[in-house]
């Protein structure tokens, strides 16, 4: 171990010297892997589809190749399982070829409608998908498929109810199409006032298994309705179905044929071939998720890949181990056998593992080791696309009015917790979006300031914080969310007069209580998923997967929709940065800060670099051969 190493070990051994000697303990016949590496939380799922989290996308990518992939030092898209493209004149329609050696972990080749089908099944309403608007809102009539939009004379796709397992999606019931003569609503009824998003979004759900289609199948007008209404007047019958949707043959996805994948989009997308590199877009086992529905089509006896590595097995509060894959088109650049995932979700458990040689690679680290571990040649660094947030849930009565949610982000000592209590280059945040968006000037928050934040409290009726409820601060467990959370609480009890409380929930319970809006204020960061601003800002789209904010604009949704349309680089950033303004003044989300990716690398590890996405593609990483390097030690478990 290295003399800083030495420095660093006794903050961390007296802590976790308990889980260390059962560790050490249990080392038996479970073979160490070529590489070991934490990967924090345990993972919910390795459905592309419906994942969203940093260490689900770590496992996925591994798993999942999509039409393009990310080069490793560049992150700059290069071809994946599509050989190249060709894009149309106009900018705005890409054509993909398939490889004929693409195929899947069970020898089964991979085609264009497997892109198909798979884009299908995000954009479903059913599927739920976080990252559905990648498609939604760039591809033609990704949008109206997605919501269920249909007008009088779109050509229209009728479920019927007989799925043969009525709670999956996929295989679908039979299938009818034809052309929407005309549909018919009742009158919605009305929400009450303390309704929040998800009381809206059930009851709109419910309100629309009332209407009534009229449609035109085979010359024939049919009519059908979600819960069809008793019929004892003797009008025409009226059809039970499951759904009505756009015709997907509408929607910009094709595949003409088994090697051909197209996709036109609404307007030209410079950043397109960074969302065909991302793992939400890589295809997914038709057959395989038909026979075994989700999520047991993730499980390791059922689950079929088609990235660098397979599913070799899961152990739930342990590990994912992935070995290489040898039906992946380019194995022959894939250096290493096994990999571990170890689900650790301690920095500071993952950090002294680390230093014990007992892991390759750590994630994360505890913020107080931080500037001991900057001096250190394996501590890699970079600036990061990534902002760390607090959501606000707006239809909570104490954060309706913007003046409050003004007054709370004001009353944030944002660089007194950058470099007092991070302490690793994090840079206080006044827009949700990072630096580094190339040629994008960020609108900007209120910066730190107790006095005008009193008084905007007072003008919003709430003198020294009189009358405002106790405000719960949520986040998932970690010591470094709950030393943030305290900071920020403290400063909210001190300049404005908020009593504060805070709850800490396991990532998987977190995300449920955040997507579900039972919080009042959520702790929450994103990584861009390309170099655009708009990564972050469709985040807030009213009824976005992602906005668990209960905030609605719609000169905000406008103006994010219209710079999809803007020709003009230049007047496209000023739409998006007029948006964030609007984003910044009613403060449904109060920045904190811009964040720095920091990673432990052994010095033996190759094809790692820093990033300003921290994204490392296992498939790209070697381990030097040196038999003086440490060797990462694996907890026990029985051969597979």
């Amino acid at each position: 171990m290295a003399p800083a190493g030495r420095s660093l070990f006794p903050y961390v051994a007296i802590v976790l010297m308990a889980a260390a000697v059962v560790w050490a303990m249990s080392f038996s016949t479970l073979p160490p892997a070529d590489f070991t590496f934490v990967n924090g939380t345990e993972i919910r799922s390795v459905d592309p589809a419906r994942e969203s989290g940093q260490p689900e996308g770590r496992i996925m990518a591994a798993l999942f190749e999509g039409l393009y992939r990310s080069d490793p030092k560049t992150l700059e898209p290069i071809p994946g399982v599509a050989a190249s493209y060709q894009l149309s004149d106009e900018g705005r329609t890409y054509t993909f070829h398939i490889r004929p050696e693409a195929c899947w972990t069970d020898g089964t080749e991979l085609t264009a409608e497997d892109f198909r089908w798979s884009w299908q099944r995000m954009l479903h309403p059913e599927t739920e998908s976080e990252y559905a608007g990648l498609l939604a809102d760039r591809v033609v009539n990704g949008l109206k498929y997605h919501k269920a939009d249909v007008n009088d004379g779109d050509p229209v796709e009728v479920e019927l109810p007989d799925r043969p397992v009525e709670h999956e999606l996929f295989p679908r019931g039979t299938m009818l199409r034809g052309r929407l003569v005309s549909c018919v609503k009742p009158p919605k009824p009305p929400l009450p006032e303390d309704a929040t998003s998800e009381d809206a979004d059930k009851a709109e759900a419910k309100w629309r298994t009332h209407w009534i289609y009229t449609i035109e199948i085979n010359g024939k007008a049919r009519r059908f309705c979600g819960e069809p209404p008793t019929d004892a007047a003797g009008s025409p019958a009226i059809e039970k179905c499951r759904n009505v949707l756009l015709d997907f043959d509408q929607v910009g996805i094709s595949a003409p044929d088994k090697r051909t994948f197209r996709v036109s989009l609404i307007s030209p997308t410079p950043y397109f071939l960074y969302l065909a590199a991302f793992y939400p877009l890589s295809p997914q086992p038709r057959k395989c998720i038909e026979k075994y529905g989700f999520p047991d089509w993730t499980r390791q006896e059922n689950i079929v890949t088609n990235g660098a590595y397979r599913l070799e097995f899961r152990r739930i509060r342990d590990r994912i181990r992935l070995r290489k894959n040898p039906t992946y088109w380019d194995a022959a650049n894939v250096r290493l056998n096994v990999i571990d995932a170890l689900a650790v979700e301690s920095n500071t458990t993952g950090l002294n593992m680390y230093l014990d040689g007992q892991v390759d690679w750590c994630t994360s680290v505890p913020s107080y080791v931080i500037p001991a571990l900057l001096k250190r040649k394996d501590c890699l660094t970079d600036p990061s696309l990534t902002i760390a947030y607090y959501r606000l849930n707006v239809t909570k009565p104490q954060l309706k009015n913007p003046l409050v949610r003004r007054a709370l982000n004001q009353a944030i000592d944002k660089e007194t917790i950058c470099t007092k209590l991070l302490r690793a280059g994090q840079v206080p945040a006044r827009s949700i979006t990072p630096r580094g968006l190339p040629g994008y000037k960020s609108a900007l928050c209120g910066e730190f300031n107790p006095e005008a934040a009193r008084k905007m409290l007072e003008e919003a009726g709430h003198p020294n914080g009189k009358g405002i409820a106790p405000i719960e601060i949520l986040h998932n467990s970690g010591p470094e969310h709950e030393d943030m959370a305290q900071a920020i609480g403290n400063d909210w009890e001190r300049h404005l007069g908020i009593s504060v409380t805070y709850r800490s929930l396991e990532w998987g319970n977190y995300l449920s209580t955040v997507n579900g809006m039972q919080y009042t204020v959520s702790r929450s960061g994103w990584i861009g998923d390309y170099p655009d601003p708009l990564t972050f800002l469709d985040l807030f789209l009213t009824g976005g997967s992602n906005n668990s904010t209960g905030w609605s604009n719609a000169r905000y949704d406008e103006m994010i929709r219209s710079s999809a349309l803007e020709l003009d680089p230049q007047r496209r950033l000023q739409i998006l940065h007029d948006a964030e303004q609007i984003l910044m003044n009613e403060m449904p989300a109060i920045p904190n800060y811009s964040a720095v990716s920091i990673n432990m690398v052994r010095p033996n590890v190759r094809g790692f670099f820093a990033n300003n996405q921290d994204i490392h593609p296992l498939g790209s990483i070697s381990v030097k051969t040196d038999e003086d390097s440490p060797r990462p030690l694996s907890p026990p478990g029985e051969s597979r």
